[in-house]
């Protein structure tokens, strides 16, 4: 049986956590308080970032992508700092204000993610496919399959 591509696991990645989000941010609007689609969301963006920023960026880096990269560096940047925002948001509790707040950070976190990703599906992961060396690419695939981020890892462009 061939081995799934990297573009594709790490797309699904992708339309997984849009989901989380959005079911979090509907169940939210209409009264809805339970912020496990989000965690769970949240938890999975962050280490889709780190399996990207330590697995799939070096190799591509040295290999001429490093403008491509910087630029989603930078947004990582922007996604972990919205989630953090949101951390704090649902932290404040689920008055009428603060549910309002965190449904229209939920809207414009999916908006970041649906910028970002615009660029990196037809950019960054069909190079993931085509030009990562085996090892390289062997070891993304066990990371997607089991891999942990590890305990309070952050983002390079992440405001600290």
């Amino acid at each position: 049986m061939e081995a799934e591509s990297l573009a594709v696991a790490l797309e699904r990645e992708h339309r997984q956590i849009d989901g989380g989000i959005e079911e979090f941010a509907t169940g939210l609007a209409a009264g809805e308080s339970d912020p496990e689609p989000l965690t769970r969301a949240t938890d999975a963006l962050r280490r889709h970032i780190y399996l990207e920023e330590a697995f799939l960026f070096p190799p591509l880096t040295q290999g001429g992508m490093v403008m491509p990269v910087m630029v989603m560096k930078r947004e990582h940047g922007q996604l972990w700092d919205a989630m953090d925002a949101l951390d704090r948001l649902l932290s404040e509790g689920p008055d009428v204000a603060g549910r309002d707040k965190t449904v229209a950070a939920c809207r414009d976190l999916l908006g970041q993610l649906d910028r970002h990703n615009s660029k990196e599906e037809p950019i960054i992961y069909p190079q993931a496919d085509a030009t990562l060396p085996a090892e390289s690419a062997a070891e993304l695939h066990d990371f997607l399959a089991s891999g942990r981020m590890p305990e309070g890892w952050v983002c390079e462009q992440a405001t600290r």
